[in-house]
């Protein structure tokens, strides 16, 4: 598979591009004016103890405060409990490690890890799970945290205290002693090549913890060696950063987008790195010769006077996904809906008609769909609960190739993922790990006409809202005539098919009603004056 990164660097924006088999995969944005926490370290102070929710508030200095719940905070577990859970990952298989623990460690760590151990994990069991919040924090604490979700909607930035540092191909986790190696890696002896690698690096260094990420996979010890010594000297000026730095400041902050993006997208497997800002090709390629010098060459600097975007298509791709409907090779079409709680994905055949009979012809627009679908998420960004409705299949065998082809095309994408088998009404639920905004969040805003509704009010429910108005107000006021204001169309409304009403409220009410379009007014908005 050819994959390519396209970088394009403006000053006030940054944009990453991620190609493969020349289609646009995924779409990263970093703005000057608004750059993500993601991955940052604070040092905060707790505003707000709220037991009820085992949570609690910490004033970072960002615009709201941010959260911080219970099983999100460091606490250091019996020795008893450490020693199994080190024991355990001598095995061929890791025990799950709650996102919690290492999400900032940036998107491409966050997947690899998912599998990892966390140290901790035993002993919240031993003791029936997670302590009050109340015996964790209290109101005026100072508490060093990790950002590892934006904020998102009207909500703050999910924190954490379990810290942990990325790098090439490790995470080193400061806090908690634990080897975990990316289930990615199948190869058992491979693994076991790279656990070997690890163990007397660990030893050098009691009380850290790493994850092995996906990168590392055939990579040499001298490259791990490598990459602990920087992590280490990292952690080093985190910790003389934390003593010297005032509550609600920044104490560390994650690679600007360009290098993360060659830090976390950045395999063998891909062809070449294109960056089209001489400055920003300098600083990505030295950053390559310096953390993975096999793949530096790769990287080049675009200057043509063409825009990068626009060479590769990758511009007209964005803006067919910020589009409610994607079409379907077949002739079928998705329609995606975005809302609050969640994202629905519908599944049409459109105009495709297939050759043989109905069922395969759903069967076929399907099976496209669930690629597409797949590809849909990664490009737009989009998290949290995730419906798709299928199309109705009868064949049992149909609908188990269909969730085969949608899990394999879920592999490739760098957030986790869960995807459940169809439900009783034929639904798949699964929900996919956001840690920033969705693509249309991050370019669009609400519609100032509907005002995020997506539907206006009718002309003529609007003609009978302004009669309500106006009996209500004559009700309570005394005037001699009224005047109504409100957009053209709704006054042409009122002139041409309203007219008879308009002549009956007259006389109803006794009072002259002058209308007057204004240009200005959107169609939901009227005002009824008083003269």
């Amino acid at each position: 598979m050819s994959e390519e990164i396209l970088i394009n660097v403006t000053p006030s924006e940054t944009r990453v591009a991620l190609v493969e088999n020349g289609q646009l995969q995924e779409v990263h944005i970093e703005r000057a004016r608004k750059r993500g926490y993601f991955g940052n370290i604070y040092k905060g102070r707790v505003v707000r103890v709220m037991p009820g929710m085992q949570a609690a508030f910490v004033e970072l200095g960002l615009d709201r405060a941010a959260f911080l719940h219970a099983s999100d905070i460091q606490r250091k577990p019996p020795a008893d409990a450490m020693a199994a859970d080190v024991s355990a990952l001598s095995g061929s298989e890791a025990h799950p490690l709650p996102t919690s623990a290492v999400l900032a460690a940036g998107n491409g760590a966050a997947l690899e890890t998912d599998s990892a151990p966390r140290a901790a994990s035993a002993s919240h069991a031993a003791n029936g799970g997670v302590p009050p919040i109340s015996e964790l924090l209290r109101e005026g604490q100072e508490i060093v945290v990790q950002v590892i979700k934006d904020p998102i909607g009207g909500k703050g930035a999910r924190l954490t205290t379990h810290l942990s540092l990325p790098s090439r191909y490790l995470v080193l986790m400061p806090s908690a002693h634990m080897l975990g190696i990316s289930t990615r890696i199948e190869d058992e002896i491979e693994r076991e090549r790279l656990r070997a690698i690890m163990a007397p690096l660990q030893e050098e260094s009691p009380g850290f913890g790493y994850i092995v990420r996906t990168n590392a996979e055939g990579q040499p010890a001298e490259a791990l060696t490598e990459d602990v010594a920087y992590l280490h000297k990292l952690w080093q000026s985190i910790e003389r950063a934390i003593v010297s730095t005032a509550v609600g400041e920044r104490i560390y902050e994650d690679l600007s987008l360009p290098l993360r993006a060659v830090r976390d997208l950045m395999r063998a497997g891909v062809e070449k790195v294109r960056v089209d800002s001489r400055e920003s090709f300098e600083r990505t390629q030295a950053f390559a010769r310096q953390f993975m010098p096999e793949l530096a060459e790769s990287i080049e600097h675009y200057p043509g006077a063409r825009p990068l975007f626009d060479l590769y298509g990758v511009e007209d791709e964005i803006q067919r996904a910020l589009q409610k409907q994607v079409p379907l090779k077949s002739g079928g079409y998705l329609v995606i809906d975005q809302t609050e709680a969640m994202t629905t994905i519908d599944v049409n055949t459109g105009g495709f008609i297939g050759s043989r009979n109905l069922e395969e012809t759903v069967f076929r627009t399907n099976l496209e769909a669930a690629q597409s679908a797949a590809r849909q998420l990664r490009l737009r960004n989009l998290g949290g609960i995730i419906i798709i409705d299928f199309i109705d299949m009868l064949d049992a065998e149909h609908r188990r190739q269909v969730m085969r082809t949608l899990e394999k095309a879920l592999q490739r994408d760098h957030a986790k993922s869960t995807v459940y088998d169809f439900s009783p009404l034929g639904l798949v639920e699964m929900t996919r790990k956001r840690t920033t905004e969705s693509l249309e969040r991050q370019l669009c805003e609400p519609c100032y006409t509907c005002t995020g509704r997506g539907t206006l009010k009718t002309t003529e429910t609007l003609c009978y809202e302004i009669f309500r108005e106006i009996t209500r107000a004559v009700r309570q006021f005394e005037s001699a005539k009224l005047l109504v204001l409100a957009a053209p169309q709704v006054v042409n409304r009122i002139l041409d098919e309203e007219s008879g009403t308009v002549a009956e409220l007259e006389e109803f009410i006794g009072k002259t009603i002058r209308l007057q379009p204004e240009e200005q007014y959107a169609q939901e908005q009227f005002d009824v004056v008083l003269l």
